[in-house]
């Protein structure tokens, strides 16, 4: 049998079948699940608020083509656009991600999941203005629905990334945002649950961005909008599926073609856990703009930055080296040494968000890592970074990597130049982690921060309201005019 034939006699491959029986079948009914959603909605809308208000917005927001002008289309928050839904989601989605302050979720690989909400919340405003565009089984267009559509959007992408390094093929983890866009985007057109199989095959099966642009002399901004472009992706086949093009049922399993071989080393997905809420419960929330797997050690070299304060140390004659044990994670994504070209080598550069959070005696803030800060410059960070030492410590990467611990555990020393050391400093859950106390409190904080940028004080707590209390009853256009700025004086 030819290689065509026998993908002809396979089945359809389980785990398209099972990706789209959760998004058409699983009611959610954890409370917690759903207070998280809505949390991590109205933080993403301040990440992105914070992004168009940094001064370091990218210039490619917007039409593709400028001045062209859509009737009905996304209003892009916290500006004047109105984007036909694949723009938005991509403009949607970068607005989010760009300047790393959005939320994170860890495993064998990682991503941050929000990076959905730009897909999801383009194509619902879409349909909420456009009821044409729907039929009898188009779920209501309500901030409920949006909801619905990031738990479980967070769930696929989460699922994936437990046990499952595309990182180790080359491969860069929005492969999941489109993946997981794709089967809830298919949801929210009214897709049949088959062709939410076909629009998840032909995600799989669509060319994936190489991890390169986040690594060595080829980091670039490149990272700051690759949730973008897999957001833009999804909802471009979704829309191509329900126009009748048809998926490939075993894109995966496909010898020698399909995925697990072509791409995968031979090697089939694990994962290790049923679709559920596990995966919003989870979530990291970032409280600072930098890569999620620096937040401990970031938070530990405050706290021994005060004690060197106290203690008159001169940073530069004094200092003989900092050791900084950590899990294997931030090893491989952030442990850099030689010069910074710009603000995506930096804020994933553990040796530069250390040296300026000690020379700072805060943590950074978006500026900090930009080409226009002082710190980009600033002799004391090269010198600094040079003293510091990183290095994995097993048990920590275990605990990493443990389903029920998920710690981010790092244990920062200065060991000064006469050779002595400081007592070590170790940070297990960062503040942002379901498992912090202070995170709740937090978060809140961040996102009135975050959404004043752009709005006033009656506008936030109008928006805060809305989804925290309305979500069941507000059509999505609704919600989202509050957030578009063409009606604006």
């Amino acid at each position: 049998m030819d290689d065509a034939a026998a993908s002809l006699a396979r089945p359809t491959d389980q785990v398209l079948t099972e990706i789209a029986r959760y998004v058409y079948r699983y009611e959610i009914k954890s409370p917690l699940a759903m207070e998280r959603a809505r949390t991590a909605l109205l933080d993403a809308l301040g990440c992105a608020m914070e992004t168009l208000s940094s001064g370091d917005c990218p210039s490619f927001i917007g039409p593709f083509v400028p001045g062209c002008k859509t009737q009905n289309g996304f209003r892009l928050p916290g500006t004047v656009f109105d984007l036909d839904p694949v723009k938005g989601a991509f403009d949607m989605a970068v607005l989010i991600r760009y300047l790393d302050h959005n939320d994170a979720f860890t495993g064998a690989e990682w991503g941050h999941p929000s990076d959905n909400i730009g897909s999801i919340l383009a194509v619902a405003d879409w349909l909420s203005r456009n009821p044409a565009e729907t039929s009898d089984t188009t779920p209501p267009p309500t901030i409920q629905t949006v909801l619905i559509a990031l738990v479980k959007a967070y769930e696929i992408q989460g699922c994936f990334q437990i046990s499952n390094a595309f990182n180790s093929v080359g491969l860069d983890h929005v492969i999941l945002v489109k993946v997981a866009s794709a089967a809830v985007i298919s949801w929210l057109l009214g897709l049949s649950e088959s062709q939410a199989v076909d629009a998840i095959s032909q995600a799989w099966m669509d060319g994936h961005p190489l991890r390169v642009y986040r690594h060595g002399q080829n980091t670039g901004p490149r990272k700051g909008w690759a949730g973008g472009d897999a957001c833009m992706r999804a909802v471009q086949l979704a829309l191509l599926t329900r126009s009748g093009q048809p998926g490939a049922l075993t894109v995966l399993s496909a010898p020698r073609w399909g995925f697990y071989d072509a791409i995968f080393g031979g090697k089939t997905f694990n994962l290790p856990r049923s679709f559920n809420t596990w995966v919003v419960e989870n979530t990291l929330f970032k409280l600072t703009p930098a890569e999620a797997h620096s937040l401990t050690a970031m938070e530990a070299m405050l706290k021994l930055g005060r004690i060197l304060k106290e203690q008159a140390v001169d940073l530069h004659h004094d200092i003989g080296r900092i050791t900084v044990r950590t899990h294997a994670a931030a090893c491989l994504i952030i442990d850099k040494s030689g010069p910074l070209k710009n603000a995506a080598d930096r804020d994933h550069c553990m040796q530069y968000i250390l040296a300026v959070t000690l020379l700072k005696g805060a943590q950074p803030d978006s500026h900090d890592f930009s080409d226009a800060s002082p710190w980009a410059s600033d002799p004391r960070v090269d010198y600094l970074r040079e003293k510091i030492e990183i290095f994995e410590c097993e048990q920590y990467t275990l605990d990493y990597l443990n389903e029920e611990k998920r710690s981010l555990a790092s244990a920062l020393t200065v060991v000064f130049a006469n050779g002595s050391p400081t007592e070590e400093v170790a940070v297990e859950y960062p503040l942002g982690s379901p498992k912090h106390p202070g995170t709740k409190k937090a978060v809140e904080a961040k996102i009135h921060r975050n959404l004043g940028l752009i709005f006033s004080r009656g506008e936030v707590e109008h928006i805060v309201a809305t989804v925290a209390t309305k979500a069941k009853t507000t059509m999505v256009h609704d919600f989202v005019d509050i957030l578009w700025r063409g009606n604006s004086s």
